[in-house]
């Protein structure tokens, strides 16, 4: 019968070690350790040093991929330093001085540099959204700021809400090609 080791023959950090340790294993032809001492150490230091969370400093890691919201707690040159750093496309339009919804097409299209065949309605925005920069080959994600959009009686909630969603629409797009297409929104 093979001696058991007990708890006095457990050393410091639970290590085991001492003459009865040295005995058993000599005795039994077993070794003490399974796998080499560096292997171990190695692999516990480079446990040690892989972080929890993948990078706790990415910038919008808690806004999901494709969405349109409000800007809310975010100001315009974090979200523009957030595209740098992820290396997104950065769109900005602000339209302060709009009042009507041509204004505003008129605004978008300027401001994001559509092409000149732009047909100024919410169908021809989304296209603008999508199909050319589409075709133009691998995208890295856009990040979008619509900034102060007007709630005028020419422009009022429900087409607020038609503007919304192409960008919504241009979102769920780049969404199932695995794109990130994040739209920020401010009203006036």
């Amino acid at each position: 019968m093979k001696p058991q080791p007990t708890p006095a023959a457990v050393g410091r950090e639970g290590c085991l070690d001492g003459p009865f340790v040295q005995s058993y294993f000599s005795q039994s032809g077993e070794s003490l350790f399974a796998t080499p001492v560096d292997s171990l150490v190695k692999e516990r230091t480079t446990e040690m040093e892989t972080p929890l969370r993948k990078n706790p400093d990415l910038p919008l890691r808690n806004v999901r991929q494709n969405i349109v919201q409000s800007i809310r707690a975010y100001r315009v040159q974090d979200l523009q330093d957030a595209a740098r750093v992820l290396g997104n496309h950065f769109l900005y339009a602000n339209l302060a001085h709009a009042q009507t919804k041509q204004d505003i097409l008129d605004l978008i299209a300027t401001q994001f540099i559509f092409p000149a065949h732009f047909g100024k309605n919410f169908d021809a925005l989304y296209d603008c959204l999508t199909d050319p920069l589409h075709k133009a080959g691998p995208q890295p994600g856009f990040i979008l700021v619509l900034d102060q959009i007007p709630t005028t009686t020419k422009f009022d909630k429900e087409v607020r809400e038609q503007l919304l969603d192409s960008f919504r629409d241009a979102a769920d797009y780049w969404g199932e090609r695995k794109i990130a297409f994040r739209c920020f929104y401010s009203f006036l």
